[in-house]
């Protein structure tokens, strides 16, 4: 079957007979048969079996052979009752046609448990909701509107994705929120899509929530709260193509206690807290954390002064104890982006007019092997790549040398070799930390000199 019969309404509506046969050997394989000969087959089978049993036996099947199969009052009957199943593949709205199809599956099989809506084309929109954005109600107001309302049908859903990157959903959407069974919610790229977290409360089972790019979500992060016991992933992730932060209120920690939280991602929103405040007991089962800049010690944090950063550096340490795969590698390796902020006390400017390296105010990690330390730094050209080569101060390791003996002690030599090819620590030689602005001014004019 290819993909486009997926959400094909006159594929998943059409009047062709097919035959369900059950392997007697297995009692689980089935097949769908195209064959308007074998009718005779089907009214056989219907005899022997009650609507309830071939939802059974329906229940192994894609929500389009369900749809195919229905070539009959009894399997029309059966399909009503029959629970599809979330699969690898969702039954996607994402055209005129796909939607008309989701107009008769609501009464055709309204014990689907997955959708996912996304936009239906050019020139079409889904209709309005309460209180929507009345610039882009009145950009929109001659394209042909689709009621989304009819998803209520679908009762039993477990996965629900929604995605507008071109906004064809605009206001608030109670419908949206009214599926007592659901264990996964995705809402991205919804920009006119008003909803708050105090909604998900009518999900009591949800497990998984994933937000993206959706700058008219609101609400405090205290409101999960009502999910501490299901939730095992939260991501609620602003950014993007407009570079816009999630404004939600609330500390990170309001879910330190949830016993099932695997990974919480709230970069690019507005959520505050203190990486120092997690202790050994805090996030028990958490394997992925990533952490907003509005968060102290997050994502693009700035640092205020030089001497904070140490406190910094050990939280993150303990924390990999714990658990060594709590940070992406990438963004370990960077040091979440970590720089001192030009507001600091401690910051100056770069010698003019000379060669010397600019200050080095860029944090990052460096793991030898299973060896870990950390380095200020800084790149040559304001525009750098972090792949750039670069002048470090000295490496501060948390972990001690490696002794010959051990048994990743080649290891470990061949990864610093490696850094230090990549690095110039001869400017900056002796100093773990960047020099004061009347330490480096010294250390720039003995450059002169040397010229």
């Amino acid at each position: 079957m290819s993909t486009s019969d997926n959400n094909n309404p006159t594929s998943i509506g059409g009047d062709q007979s097919l035959l369900l046969s059950v392997s007697a050997s297995t009692g689980s394989r089935f097949t769908m048969h195209s064959s308007a000969a074998q009718s005779g087959n089907v009214a056989h089978l219907t005899k022997k079996l009650s609507a309830d049993e071939f939802a059974i036996i329906f229940g192994f099947l894609s929500h389009v052979d369900i749809m195919r199969a229905r070539v009959c009052t009894t399997w029309r009957e059966a399909a009503k009752k029959t629970l599809v199943p979330p699969t690898d593949t969702d039954f996607r709205v994402n055209s005129v046609r796909s939607f008309n199809a989701m107009r008769v599956m609501a009464t055709a099989l309204p014990n689907l448990q997955q959708l996912l809506i996304v936009d239906i084309g050019h020139g079409h929109k889904y209709s309005d909701g309460e209180d929507p954005d009345e610039e882009w109600a009145r950009r929109t107001a001659n394209d042909t509107t689709y009621d989304i309302n009819i998803i209520s049908s679908f009762r039993k859903l477990r996965s629900l994705k929604i995605s507008s990157l071109y906004s064809n959903l605009n206001g608030r959407y109670p419908v949206f929120f009214n599926f007592s069974l659901l264990q996964r919610l995705s809402i991205t790229n919804c920009c006119y899509l008003k909803w708050d977290l105090e909604m998900l409360a009518s999900f009591p089972l949800l497990r998984e929530l994933q937000v993206g790019n959706s700058n008219a979500l609101t609400g405090d992060l205290s409101s999960l709260r009502a999910l501490r016991d299901t939730l095992e992933m939260v991501k609620i992730v602003g950014g993007g193509v407009l570079s816009l932060d999630i404004h939600i209120r609330g500390n990170f920690m309001d879910l330190a206690d949830f016993p099932r939280l695997k990974e919480l991602d709230l970069n690019c929103t507005t959520v505050t807290g203190h990486i120092g405040d997690i202790r050994g007991h805090d996030f028990p089962a958490l394997e992925r954390l990533r952490l907003p800049k509005s968060v102290r010690g997050g994502m693009n944090y700035k640092f205020q002064n030089i001497s904070d950063v140490p406190d910094f550096i050990h939280t993150i340490y303990l924390l990999l104890q714990r658990t060594p795969t709590l940070f992406d590698q990438h963004l370990l390796s960077y040091a979440f982006f970590w720089t001192l902020s030009e507001d600091s006390p401690d910051w100056y400017d770069r010698d003019d007019g000379s060669e010397t390296p600019f200050p080095p105010f860029v944090l990052r990690f460096i793991q030898a092997g299973s060896r870990l330390g950390w380095s200020w730094y800084s790149h040559d050209d304001e525009d750098y790549d972090y792949e750039d080569e670069c002048h470090s101060c000295e490496i501060n390791w948390l972990d001690p040398e490696r002794s010959s003996e051990s048994d990743d002690y080649e290891a470990c030599i061949e990864a610093l070799q490696r850094v230090e090819r990549r690095e110039d620590m001869d400017f900056y030689r002796g100093y773990h930390e960047p020099p004061t602005e009347q330490q480096y001014r010294r250390l720039c004019e003995g450059v002169g000199q040397r010229d």
